[in-house]
């Protein structure tokens, strides 16, 4: 095996050859205007990574001022922002027209590509800066070789090229990914936590991420928080951690890793968390993935989301699939140690409504089921190495600058949510589970424009006495508190879901409409955009990823009206995160249920009775048809207090008990939600 200095010699030899070559297309012609500027904006674009490097290796990082730091970062990002965006080749709609129906999507994906490695020079690997580059040499020279001997490569050749080069470096990428997200060892967002002045924003360019000025004033705000708010929002955070374990009766102390996620600025919070996490036995891992940025522009993002979709077929799946295999059998022992996520989420981010562009790669209908087949084996690979039944996790939100002028205040009462007495929560729950663990099932009524007219069927009790059908969450993995919530079952679950508006996962429907018969989806439909056909396009893939159908997984009873006060205070409903709205309502998830992969860990309520409705009757193929129990998606669509006219308890007999009445609380013991409605 050759010494580590010695293959880091190869590399360098090889950046030099390929940088060298790409300084050269400057100054070249192959008789083909339209592609030669399309390769002479790329290379110019390589070249400032190229300098970007050079700046990195001579600490300008600690050197450069605050300004200079910006003007490189706005350099590197200026093509996908939004006000040039509709000029650049990373449009596929621009690239289309530019370059052709037959290279525009191949040359906008290279190039998207070549923009990937912005994070590889900040991270020093070179490895994948150097394969990046050449590859986008490769591609050249078959238009100029090609240009020379009077015929292009065809789009079909091109697309080879890049097919082969993502197949073959495959290996590279999931042994990348692994190691980021379960070896201790992986310290780069770490070391800028633990080894930056956090008072000075400048530490937020060592990423190399896109930095917009809410960013920096996430970082400005936090840095003059007295750091007893800074401790009681790390606490709480880590506090769920620990605590989901302890409630799910899993051992944290054999466990060596914890992943955080978090948004830049964010910085001052995790360094307290990673103390917290290493006073539990805990090293702090976070990964490229896991640490979010600005976003430059969300409809580069949602125009490549699919781009995958270039070369997606049968071996690209299958050589992914064992690649990831490979790397983390090379990395067993430290995935075997790793806890699971602890997440920030952010909200308050501008509104985003996307534009479907017929110029981007989507997937064919083949493509589709093989994409759900990948997503499918490579959840279940991922658990058979980080198992589980043995992992938990933990997720809080705050807000964001972007939120406006409400920010400031917003962000204290979100730390106030975050850590409401979860005693008086639990008990005013157990009050609503005692009924609940009486009915056959529920009746859910919209009121007003909200035509929901839903019947779900509840789990049927064997021994009252010890068991219980609804979990009662207060603030463990899942905060704030203020919930409720089972595992429906399906047969006899029947009806309509609706709601007018409401954000998932960063995007926007109105008027959502989903039907369900024996708890399986059988249509849906929104009004997004002119067509039916692009509307329900829009959900399949963004609600049901791509699946023909999903179940029922979920149905809980949010009872934070105290979040729901709030919002509607500051004019914040529509961009609460889904971990806060969930709570304020009753909220249905389509996909796995909450136990997915733990069906069969005992879990109990804090009364001592177990709860027993964890499986429906498609999880339960796990034990016949594995691959056909799981559908690696869970998505929480909740019903606002204002738009729903009655939840109500049936048993058995017909007798109905109102719990929800016109969007006030009704059952006896529950009147101290109402207190918020009244403050």
């Amino acid at each position: 095996m050759p010494s580590e200095r010695i293959v880091m010699d190869i590399l360098q030899e090889r950046y030099e050859l390929v940088i060298d070559r790409i300084r050269q297309i400057q100054g070249e012609t192959f008789g083909q205007e339209v592609f030669e500027a399309y390769f002479k904006k790329v290379a110019s674009f390589l070249l400032l990574l190229d300098d970007t490097k050079v700046f990195l290796e001579n600490d300008g990082l600690k050197q450069a001022p605050l300004e200079e730091l910006q003007a490189r970062n706005e350099a590197l990002y200026c093509d996908i922002l939004p006000q040039a965006y509709e000029e650049s080749y990373a449009n596929p709609q621009v690239a289309v027209k530019r370059l052709g129906k037959e290279y525009g999507q191949e040359l906008s994906w290279l190039y998207v590509k070549m923009r990937s490695l912005i994070s590889d020079v900040y991270r020093g690997q070179l490895e994948d800066v150097v394969a990046g580059m050449e590859l986008f040499a490769e591609v050249y020279a078959a238009f100029t070789y090609g240009a020379a001997d009077g015929q292009l490569p065809s789009g079909k050749e091109i697309r080879e090229i890049l097919y082969w080069f993502s197949s073959d470096y495959a290996d590279r990428s999931a042994r990348i990914r692994v190691w980021e997200m379960v070896c201790p060892d992986a310290t780069f967002e770490v070391d800028i936590i633990q080894n930056s002045d956090l008072s000075d924003v400048r530490f937020l360019y060592a990423y190399g991420e896109y930095v917009s000025e809410n960013e920096l004033e996430t970082a400005r705000y936090l840095a003059q928080l007295p750091q007893e708010t800074i401790n009681t929002m790390a606490d709480t955070f880590t506090e769920g951690y620990r605590i989901g374990f302890e409630v799910t009766g899993k051992d944290l102390s054999v466990k060596k890793t914890a992943q955080l996620r978090y948004q830049l600025g964010f910085e001052r919070m995790m360094k307290r968390a990673i103390e917290n996490l290493e006073k539990m036995g805990l090293k702090p891992v976070v990964g490229r993935n896991a640490v979010s940025g600005g976003a430059a522009n969300r409809q580069y993002q949602y125009d490549h989301k699919d781009d995958i979709a270039l070369f997606l077929d049968k071996n690209y799946m299958n050589r992914r699939l064992e690649v990831l295999r490979t790397a983390f059998e090379e990395f067993k022992e430290d995935a075997n140690g790793h806890a699971g996520p602890a997440v920030v989420e952010t909200f308050g981010e501008e509104d985003f409504n996307p534009v479907n562009k017929p110029e981007n790669i989507r997937f064919t209908d083949e493509q589709n089921k093989l994409w759900v087949e990948f997503l499918t084996k490579n959840g279940a690979l991922t658990r058979e190495y980080i198992i589980a039944e043995e992992r938990s996790f933990t997720i809080i939100a705050f807000p964001v600058p972007a939120v406006g002028e409400v920010f400031k205040e917003l962000f204290d009462e979100t730390i106030r949510l975050n850590t409401l007495d979860y005693m008086l929560y639990r008990n005013v729950q157990q009050s609503i589970i005692d009924v609940l663990d009486t009915a056959d099932y529920c009746e859910i009524r919209g009121m007003g424009e909200n035509r929901t007219e839903l019947k779900v069927n509840l789990w049927k009790l064997q021994d009252p006495a010890k068991e219980t059908i609804f979990e009662n969450c207060v603030a463990d993995v899942n905060i704030p508190v203020g919930e409720v919530f089972t595992s429906p079952v399906l047969e006899g679950t029947n009806g309509v879901l609706h709601v007018t508006k409401v954000f998932l996962n960063g995007l926007e429907y109105r008027d959502l409409s989903i039907t369900f018969r024996d708890g399986m989806i059988t249509d849906y439909s929104c009004k997004n955009f002119d067509t039916e056909e692009e509307n329900r396009a829009f959900v399949k893939e963004n609600i049901l990823f791509r699946h023909e159908t999903l179940p029922l997984g979920e149905f809980a009873i949010g009872t934070n009206t105290t979040a729901y006060v709030m919002a509607r205070r500051l004019g914040v409903e529509a961009k609460l995160p889904i971990l806060i709205a969930e709570k304020t309502g009753p909220h249905f998830a389509v996909g796995d249920t909450c136990y997915s992969h733990t069906e069969d860990m005992r879990v109990y309520n804090p009364d001592g009775k177990e709860i027993v409705a964890k499986d429906n009757s498609v999880s339960v193929l796990r034990r016949t048809k594995p691959a056909e129990a799981y559908l690696n998606c869970h998505t929480d669509i909740t019903i606002p207090y204002d738009e729903l006219g009655e939840l109500a308890a049936v048993k058995k007999d017909g007798t109905r008990i109102v719990i929800i009445r016109e969007g006030r609380f009704v059952l006896p013991g529950t009147e101290p939600l109402n207190e918020a409605f009244e403050a």
